[in-house]
């Protein structure tokens, strides 16, 4: 016998002023018993949910969101994927690095400011709590008396992801795992069904000769994913919250902590409903794609497309990918990046092995967070908190990115990227083999609190010459980009954010197994850090000794 208690998200509304909003959620992070891809397991959700609640607001709103942790025996953090968080680096909900985990029974309270428009979503940030189901939508719109670059009628929302069970694939928290997703839309058929309907297929409801905006973002743990629409040609307009030039394509590669916005026209044989499918992309499919239905009205849902879904293309062609992502550029008013960085620093990427387990390392160091949370130890210049030498900033000449490393060996480090306020910094993401052969994997790199310029891709190594080649004219800027199989990426941002911030590689292991740096910036200009967040560590010993200020 099991019993679940549902808690009803509080939403309040609370004046801020004329022109902005103040929302306020009370969550409780907790065990649930779900059904995502129609076989149940125990996963994490909020309020009794999964996926967590979707947050709706405008430019220049307040979110406020109490969380209680009622896990048992574990912590938790929210990060709030995409948003600057300036002025409230603590709220960037980063375990050992902006904040300690929340303990069972215990709340912290999330209070920051969303100040551009876009589509972003949230997840857990501590273990591997995003796998087992801790994320959700965050939306944010224009503010009151703006308008978006583009027209378009109604708007609908994905957020896609993968689950443990057979690495399944799902649409707003549905997947269907050896079940046929016919099965669920002919009346009468109980194949795979579940009580509560948690695997019954997204359908997505239309009016014929309408234009709609589809906004997806990818909370994958694992998988990079393809999406198509049969019969649908899609028109990309916003990419992690900046607007870019559109252009159409018939399928888009979105990579795990990538967000987009799309417009599609409802302009196909009105009598038909349409399939949407998402299929796995880098990495050799071990499972059926994910499908949802575009149901044109007055169609009934239950009625399958005339044609088949549309087919990903082959999980290894490359070239496909980066003819995607060589196509986004900046649109017209975006602002351009400074044009002489004072620092450049490169990161090599490789697989290493450290007492005999696998890791990932960055210029042969496999990050390791230390128990007191870098924001509290260096905004109170706690000494030995962490490792306080200076990481290398580039790999050795003779390294050869195309094979196995000769020496596998690696060491672990709690090390910091420390960078001048308001410094322009350049950083080369460079890919290498794996231990084995023949190997090298995809990694889409996010960074915390900023956007950044992406300045370029490349085959190979990357070398000098490579700088002529940086697109100085019209970047896009993300918070997230893609780093191709032994290949390398440039990207450019401004150390304008004081705080402590994550870079690091979005695939959920890869980041535990040590792929990811830290950077520092403008720290000594926080205000003052809310206790909760430093109860643990150094920090924590000096709280109870009433020894910070």
């Amino acid at each position: 016998m099991r019993s679940l208690v549902l808690l009803c998200t509080i939403l309040v509304l609370v004046p801020v002023s004329l022109a902005s909003k103040k929302w306020h959620f009370k969550w409780e992070v907790g065990y649930i018993y779900w059904s995502p891809d129609c076989r149940e397991n125990i996963m994490i959700g909020i309020n009794g949910r999964f996926p967590g609640p979707t947050i709706r607001a405008k430019a220049g709103d307040t979110i406020k969101v109490e969380l209680k942790n009622g896990l048992p025996t574990e912590g938790v953090v929210i990060h709030w994927h995409g948003i600057r968080q300036f002025g409230t680096p603590w709220a960037d909900g980063t375990a050992s690095i902006s904040q300690c985990a929340i303990n069972p029974e215990e709340t912290f309270i999330y209070e920051f400011k969303v100040e551009k428009p876009g589509t972003y979503f949230y997840h857990g940030h501590y273990g591997m709590q995003r796998a087992a189901g801790l994320y959700g939508s965050l939306i944010v719109d224009v503010a009151d008396g703006q308008k978006e670059p583009f027209d378009y009628d109604g708007e609908l929302n994905l957020l896609l992801s993968d689950w443990y069970h057979q690495n399944s694939l799902l649409i707003n928290g549905k997947g269907q795992h050896n079940c046929s997703l016919a099965a669920h839309l002919i009346p009468g058929s109980s194949t795979c069904r579940t009580k509560r309907g948690e695997c019954e297929p997204v359908v997505l409801r239309v009016l014929p000769n309408k234009t709609y905006r589809l906004r997806i973002a990818s909370t994958t743990s694992l998988s990079s994913l393809n999406l198509a629409i049969g019969h649908h040609k899609m028109m990309v307009v916003e990419a992690d919250g900046n607007y870019v030039e559109p252009f159409s394509v018939n399928d888009m590669d979105i990579y795990s902590g990538e967000s987009y916005s799309v417009l599609i026209t409802t302009d196909q044989v009105p009598s038909s409903n349409y399939w949407l499918s998402v299929g796995v992309r880098g990495r050799l499919p071990q499972t059926q794609p994910a499908l949802a239905i575009l149901n044109y009205h007055p169609n009934s849902p239950s009625k399958l497309p005339a044609s088949k879904p549309p087919v990903a293309p082959a999980w290894n062609d490359y070239a496909h990918s980066k003819s995607f992502s060589y196509k986004i550029l900046a649109r017209q008013g975006t602002p351009k990046p400074p044009t002489n960085p004072v620092r450049q620093i490169a990161l090599l990427n490789t697989q290493n092995k450290i007492n005999g387990y696998i890791k990932w390392s960055i210029n042969n160091i496999s990050l390791a967070l230390p128990p007191t949370p870098y924001l509290g130890s260096m905004r109170y210049r706690l000494r030995n908190a962490f490792d306080d030498r200076k990481p290398p900033e580039n790999f050795a000449r003779e390294y050869d990115i195309m094979k196995p490393p000769i020496n596998p060996s690696a060491i672990q480090g709690s090390n910091a990227y420390k960078l001048e306020f308001n410094s322009t910094v350049d950083v080369i993401l460079q890919n290498a083999n794996a231990l084995s052969g023949n190997v090298s994997d995809i990694h889409p790199w996010h960074l915390h609190a900023h956007d950044f310029w992406v300045l370029g891709y490349g085959d190979g190594r990357f070398s000098k010459k490579d700088v002529t080649k940086f697109n100085l004219k019209n970047p896009p800027l993300r918070n997230t980009v893609v780093l191709f199989p032994y290949g390398w990426t440039a990207i450019r941002f401004v150390a304008d954010n004081p705080g402590v911030w994550a870079f690091h590689c979005h695939i959920e292991p890869h980041l535990h197994m040590g792929m990811g740096v830290i950077f520092a910036e403008g720290v000594e200009l926080v205000k003052k850090i809310p206790k909760e967040a430093l109860a643990c560590g150094m920090t924590g010993k000096m709280l109870m000794n009433n020894h910070l200020p």
